[in-house]
């Protein structure tokens, strides 16, 4: 059906930078939004930022300023490029695709990629 392939977690330190991506593959019909969340152990999982078809990005408030989501729609490829990384981002990304609508939404999950900030 449908695979996401995520890259670029890692092991960073206070106030790097980091940049994700997710790459999807197989059946993509109709792409309603991309996004990225995050969950660590104990918590829910939080939005930490999205984008509609139209273009309009949605971000979770602790990471407003610092993180931007892009994607390149010929490459079915979302980005999430983090900057002033803190320790309190240090969480599993996990890569999401809706597809679909507003209405009728068929979403997807990558596997998750760790994302550690040393302080």
């Amino acid at each position: 059906q449908v695979q996401l392939v995520e890259s670029g977690g890692g092991l960073v330190q206070a106030g790097g930078s980091l940049r994700l991506s997710c790459a999807a593959s197989g059946n993509i019909r109709s792409i309603y939004a991309m996004g990225w969340y995050r969950q660590v152990p104990g918590k829910q999982r939080e939005l930490v930022g999205s984008i509609t078809s139209g273009g309009t990005t949605n971000y979770g408030e602790s990471v407003k300023g610092r993180f931007t989501i892009s994607r390149d729609n010929t490459k079915n490829t979302v980005y999430l490029q983090m900057n002033s990384l803190k320790p309190e981002d240090t969480a599993v990304y996990y890569c999401n695709i809706v597809l679909g609508s507003y209405s009728y939404r068929n979403p997807y999950w990558g596997q998750g990629t760790q994302v550690t900030v040393s302080s």
